[in-house]
């Protein structure tokens, strides 16, 4: 928003919904230099709260609250410009203006262009379970874990933790060193099982592992219709001998994190403990995961926790019932479960269909089904030339879909609007960077600056990423917005189009150096100078 306000200078109200996520336990998945904005410096934490680079998540809340306050244009902060608490109930386009209401309709704002960045994090996935009208315990998601007093209240001592994700990880670790009795569940049916938890260690001259992933070089080792077509990128995809070596450097990866666990050895844990051993390889991606931050995690589980594989048939007050017959007391139910996939309320359904965003499928008409379905295949064909280790998935669950994927131009813009835009809703490692790049994209597109390919083909381009990313990440995949090892690439692509190349530096340094904040910096005032301030 910062990226929109400066290089298009008008009054801008924000809505925002406020909520705190932070808790004890709660780390960061991005590291000092790279979980921040370019035009702001975070400090760099005490050394007692930094594991690897990866650093407690309350720097980061300080950091952005610093950077609202800060960052000020005709006399306002961003800061004085959010609205706190502020629910988004409808957003309606009339005249060729849009009116966005809240608060159940005692405001509204009425605007000709609107971003919407609520995320892919905003609509919390609760589970329904039968029983629930006599179940005496509370359920907790996630976003509400760092505001409850499950730590500190001596009441609620029998914990359970439900999801397979990293979030539940960092739950179950937290409520174990709180002294609680913690029993972790994750679904046997209709889910894809425990996620990887990698190890934050770098190798060689990276000094953690999301060094590593923040390079080019590394997202190079992917087979992705994002990568730049070059002799390297056709050597490891194109030939047998290329993707020989992907699959080795893949394979290594799986195993390095699978020995570190131990699933199958390791002593003195209790029975269950190799029910978290990941059900697919690293590769594909097909659960949840993400990088653990404490040395003592797998012992502090092992050995403390009661880990089950299995479904939830009912509860009933303080007592969740499994399909395998056993019966678990509980005080508190945690949900670790995600969010929801839609999360567009805020739109009626047929404004959901014209913009392009997921919705039931249904809902949409049959010849508009067929005309993507003929799209993906074509585009899926060449995509299985041209990649075939993508032709090569191992037996693994894969989660039908309930709605059509995101049909958004570079995961970005409507193909038939071009007054509102969608910031936030792809998958990417470094969400600071993400963010901050489509900001810019979005606000060239919402001022008129780009000159976008035809409509035929911002459909077929749409068509091939969804296509793409079903084959590449499977059921995270599902979407089409999933694009977690490529996103340099990705984020390359939206800076080419707007006409920027002040980030890219030389080759070395371009393909081996991880992507820094910092080399955004330029990004501004070299807009500005191609495009000026309008």
């Amino acid at each position: 928003m910062a990226a929109n306000t400066e290089m298009s200078p008008k009054t801008v109200d924000v809505v925002v919904v406020g909520a705190g996520r932070s808790y004890p336990g709660f780390w960061t998945q991005w590291t000092v230099g790279l979980g921040e904005w370019s035009d702001m410096r975070m400090p760099r934490p005490p050394e007692d709260d930094l594991h690897f680079n990866f650093f407690r998540a309350q720097h980061t809340t300080a950091y952005v609250e610093k950077y609202l306050h800060e960052h000020r244009y005709d006399g306002l902060s961003l800061y004085d410009r959010i609205r706190f608490l502020f629910t988004v109930t409808s957003i309606t386009r009339s005249e060729k203006q849009w009116m966005v209401q809240g608060d159940h309709g005692s405001m509204t704002f009425r605007t000709s262009k609107v971003i919407v960045a609520s995320g892919l994090a905003s609509k919390p996935n609760m589970p329904v379970f039968p029983g629930l009208a006599n179940f005496d315990a509370p359920m907790i998601h996630q976003k509400d874990f760092g505001q409850s007093s499950v730590l500190s209240d001596s009441d609620l001592h029998k914990v359970v933790v439900l999801g397979g994700g990293k979030s539940s990880a960092d739950m179950v670790y937290a409520c174990v060193k709180a002294g609680k009795s913690v029993t972790w569940i994750i679904r046997k049916t209709g889910g894809a099982g425990p996620g990887f938890l990698l190890s934050p260690e770098g190798k060689g001259p990276y000094k953690d592992a999301f060094a590593i992933g923040s390079t080019r070089i590394a997202a190079t080792l992917t087979p992705s219709i994002l990568l730049p077509d070059t002799r390297w990128t056709r050597f490891l995809h194109g030939t047998n001998y290329g993707r020989s070596l992907v699959g080795s450097i893949w394979a290594g990866a799986d195993k390095q994190t699978r020995e570190g666990a131990n699933f199958r050895g390791r002593q003195n844990v209790l029975d269950g403990f190799e029910l978290l051993e990941p059900h697919t390889p690293l590769f594909w991606q097909n659960g949840t995961g993400g990088l653990l931050h404490k040395h003592d995690f797998w012992d502090v589980i092992g050995q403390n926790v009661h880990i089950y594989l299995d479904d939830i048939t009912k509860v009933d007050k303080k007592l969740i019932h499994l399909s395998g017959t056993a019966k678990i007391p509980t005080d508190v139910i945690l949900c670790g479960t995600g969010w929801s996939k839609t999360s567009f309320d805020f739109f009626d359904a047929e404004e959901t269909v014209r913009l392009g965003l997921p919705h039931k499928l249904e809902e949409e008409k049959s010849e508009d089904l067929a005309e993507w379905a003929r799209y993906e295949q074509e585009a899926d064909s060449k995509i299985l030339t041209d990649f075939p280790m993508l032709a090569e998935a191992p037996k693994h669950f894969h989660k039908s879909p309930e709605t059509t994927p995101y049909r958004l131009y570079n995961g970005i813009a409507p193909l038939n609007d071009p007054s509102i835009a969608f910031v936030g809703f792809t998958s990417v490692a470094n969400y600071f960077r993400g963010v901050e790049c489509q900001a810019i994209w979005a606000t060239a597109y919402l001022d008129g600056k780009l000159a976008l390919p035809a409509l035929e083909v911002q459909k077929e381009r749409v068509a091939r990423t969804v296509a793409w990313s079903k084959r590449r990440y499977l059921s995270n995949g599902e979407l089409g917005n999933f694009f977690p090892f490529e996103s340099n690439f990705y984020l390359d692509g939206l800076l080419e189009e707007v006409g920027l190349k002040s980030h890219l530096k030389g080759w070395f340094s371009y393909y081996f150096v991880p992507s820094k904040a910092q080399d955004l910096a330029g990004l501004k005032d070299e807009y500005i100078t191609k495009y000026g301030c309008s």
